[in-house]
């Protein structure tokens, strides 16, 4: 369903970010899953549900690679920079950058989004597509969207940007899901269902 009348649809650009790759694994599951596998796996399937919805959509990468040169004595850094360059060159009204949680304890789990503690509209995006994941995925997550200003993206992100961490590879269970095409779907929905929703109040 296209929540945006059509003769707006064309002017609405989102960019997605999957998280890591090439030399950066990012986190590593205790199913030993790769972290950047996992992001663009479900950023591949979020950015064709936006498409559907008639929404321009910019990847940052749409394969296994890192946006950084082999000279770069931090890639890690030179990585993050150019992400943030190519989502502020672009006409893009939202970023949404998605990756995978860990912590020591095994036991935690659940999505949680992230945004820039001073942007109203980060807050905005990220409490709906925070309430609409803990809709879609129904597990009783009590995690509610969290606020930063600490994280490089967040900070030098021209539009609002938010990061979607979609769970704990630290966590047996959830990494195991998280590594199922069938939920890897299900998350890429609600989140795109978000998006629609933000969209549809703001633009």
């Amino acid at each position: 369903m296209n929540l945006i009348p059509d003769n707006d649809v064309n002017k609405v650009t989102v960019y997605l970010d999957a998280g890591h790759g090439g030399f950066d694994p990012g986190k590593v599951g205790v199913n030993q899953a790769l972290e950047k596998d996992i992001n663009l796996s479900i950023t591949l399937k979020l950015k064709a549900f936006l498409e559907q919805n008639g929404i321009n959509v910019i990847m940052t990468r749409e394969d296994d690679r890192g946006l950084y040169q082999e000279s770069d004595t931090n890639k890690k850094m030179a990585d993050l920079k150019k992400r943030v360059e190519l989502i502020n060159e672009s006409d893009a009204v939202i970023a949404v950058s998605i990756h995978q949680n860990s912590f020591p304890q095994e036991n935690v789990k659940g999505a949680q989004v992230f945004y820039h503690q001073l942007s109203a509209e980060g807050k905005e995006l990220a409490e709906i597509l925070q309430e609409q994941i803990k809709q879609s995925i129904a597990d009783g997550n009590k995690r509610v969207a969290k606020p930063n200003d600490s994280y490089y993206m967040l900070k030098k992100s021209r539009c609002p940007l938010v990061i979607v961490e979609c769970g704990f590879l630290s966590n047996y269970t959830e990494a195991s899901l998280l590594c199922d095409e069938g939920y890897q779907t299900k998350m890429a929905w609600a989140i795109q269902t978000g998006i629609m929703s933000y969209l549809n109040k703001t633009h």
